[in-house]
């Protein structure tokens, strides 16, 4: 398996710490010049700082409920990628992620998530709608 397999595959691993706001381990596997590249409205994010707190509001947020099974793995030199899929009370939608790894740390990564999908699928008690960071 390659290195960005490796680390790929201790993040999804770790991911039930993540949304439980136990993040230290995790962060040892992220540079600190990570890119974490969102598009949209907030466009790329810059740093260690910005993906702490990505993972932050995710554990405190709509995701930190969400079970996360990783369907297939890819992987090439440096970067990984993985189709998964994404559930929590009242959804379940594919995802998709990749990352590049240099010296046993993520360096760069994208993501896909059809968050609209789980906008429709999603039964909040208070009827109100969710939002994504």
């Amino acid at each position: 398996m390659s290195e960005a397999a490796n680390v790929h595959r201790r993040l999804i691993e770790l991911h039930p710490d993540l949304m439980a706001g136990r993040l230290d381990e995790a962060l040892t596997l992220v540079d600190q010049e990570v890119i974490d590249h969102r598009g949209g409205a907030e466009g790329d994010h810059h740093g260690f700082a910005a993906w702490r707190a990505k993972w932050e509001r995710m554990a405190a947020g709509p995701f930190r409920d969400v079970g996360l099974t990783v369907e297939r793995t890819l992987a090439d030199g440096d970067v990984s990628v993985n189709r998964y899929t994404f559930a929590g009370p009242g959804y379940q939608v594919t995802g998709m992620d990749m990352i590049r790894v240099r010296d046993q740390k993520v360096v760069e990564h994208w993501a896909v998530l059809d968050t609209d999908a789980i906008r429709h699928q999603s039964a909040y008690s208070d009827g109100s709608s969710a939002r994504f960071a």
